[in-house]
């Protein structure tokens, strides 16, 4: 599949109940969050998904210490349980992958896992990151998304290694 087939239905769960990111860290460790925001493009040519994580979160910590992540999406109208779940507890507190009875698998390279049951996998190898900074942002987003002194979003470049279609 190239990685621009599915964006409507990327889009969709994004706007929906979201999207799953998996990290595993350099130690093996293997966090699951739920994102709502992130972005499939062509730039540095080549296919580039970013996900955005804010500094507050276990799966932050986790990308710092990593070289790959994968972007899961399940089919529409499933694993509802398992990305309200994965979106409102940290991976400090919980297994979450024990928690929701989440299967991984191995991906296509060393690094990388993604959840098994998910409609749309794009995997991912870290090329880039960068922080957001409160002075580059406007004001109306500093007050609707990084109230008082929250440290805004880390943005996260993925080379897109395979993007599979399981539906």
């Amino acid at each position: 599949m190239n990685y621009s087939d599915n964006f409507g239905k990327f889009c969709e769960a994004l706007e929906g109940a979201g999207a799953f990111l998996v990290v595993e860290d350099k130690k093996g460790r293997v966090n699951v969050m739920t994102i709502g925001w992130a972005q499939a493009g062509f730039i540095w040519n080549q296919p580039v998904m970013t996900v955005m994580v804010r500094p507050s979160r276990h799966s932050h910590l986790m990308l710092e210490n990593a070289d790959h992540f994968s972007v899961c999406v399940p089919r529409r109208g499933e694993m509802k349980k398992e990305l309200a779940f994965c979106g409102t507890k940290s991976g400090r507190d919980y297994d979450k992958i024990r928690a929701c009875a989440l299967k991984l698998k191995e991906g296509a390279v060393k690094g990388v896992k993604y959840i098994d049951g998910c409609g749309l996998v794009y995997q991912c190898e870290i090329c880039g990151r960068t922080a957001l900074k409160r002075e580059t942002l406007p004001a109306g987003l500093l007050d609707k998304y990084y109230p008082g002194e929250e440290v805004p979003h880390t943005l996260y470049f993925g080379k897109i290694l395979k993007a599979e279609d399981f539906r």
